[in-house]
């Protein structure tokens, strides 16, 4: 008698969800020949959603032109997004639309200001989750805290009399400390660095280093000339 046995096949399916990619600097420009290694892929024809909105209340912008010509350097193509005159329908397909998101330094205090008023936060929180990378560099790292109350000695938290609170985007455990060691920010980082260093996680980030997250995992890569 041949007997038969059916044997039955179980097959695993694993469902893959994106990596949160954050590259946080204090100074993109002096850090931006790191991005590629990061990003792991070709920069050529690859889109950035510039951000300026943090400089556009201060009054050296010279950052802002040093951050354009650097992803130009990469091949990256530039597409700006000033979000306080943009409309929510522009902002949406233009975060939609780039391979990156790229937030501006300035004013750490309006900026949060500006992605809390038509909910631009939630947005770039959308994007980063579906894998996403994102840029900040000064004020754009620091809103990715819990909160960015403690930046307040080095910014002017008066050009945000519309911000309804300081809680950050969330993303990190961590409070960057932008400009660390760094001119002209030495004496006035130094002054934060004293006040909470005890009680906050601080991440010291001179204008020479970047933090590389990745999920949960973050890394300091400080760059060598």
């Amino acid at each position: 008698m041949i007997t038969f046995f059916k044997r039955k096949i179980y097959l695993c399916f694993s469902i893959l969800t994106p990596m949160k990619k954050l590259f946080l600097s204090a100074s993109f420009s002096d850090v931006a020949s790191l991005f590629p290694k990061f990003a792991r892929e070709e920069m050529t024809a690859k889109k950035v959603c510039f951000i300026p909105t943090a400089s556009i209340v201060e009054e050296y912008t010279g950052h802002v032109v040093n951050d354009k010509k650097a992803f130009q350097n990469l091949g990256v193509q530039i597409y700006e997004l000033e979000i306080s005159t943009a409309t929510i329908e522009r902002i949406t397909e233009s975060l939609d639309a780039c391979d990156y998101i790229f937030v501006s330094g300035g004013n750490t205090f309006y900026l949060l200001q500006e992605l809390k008023n038509k909910n631009v936060d939630q947005l770039i929180v959308k994007e980063i989750n579906k894998g996403k990378i994102y840029i900040g560099t000064s004020a754009g790292s620091i809103v990715m805290a819990p909160d960015i109350q403690y930046i307040e000695t080095m910014d002017d938290r008066t050009k945000a009399r519309n911000l309804p609170c300081t809680t950050g985007l969330n993303l990190i455990d961590y409070y960057p400390l932008v400009h660390y060691k760094s001119f002209p920010f030495t004496e006035v980082a130094d002054n934060i660095f004293d006040t909470y260093h005890k009680q906050l996680p601080l991440l010291t980030l001179s204008n020479q280093e970047v933090l590389l997250v990745t999920d949960n995992h973050i890394e300091k890569q400080l760059i060598s000339y």
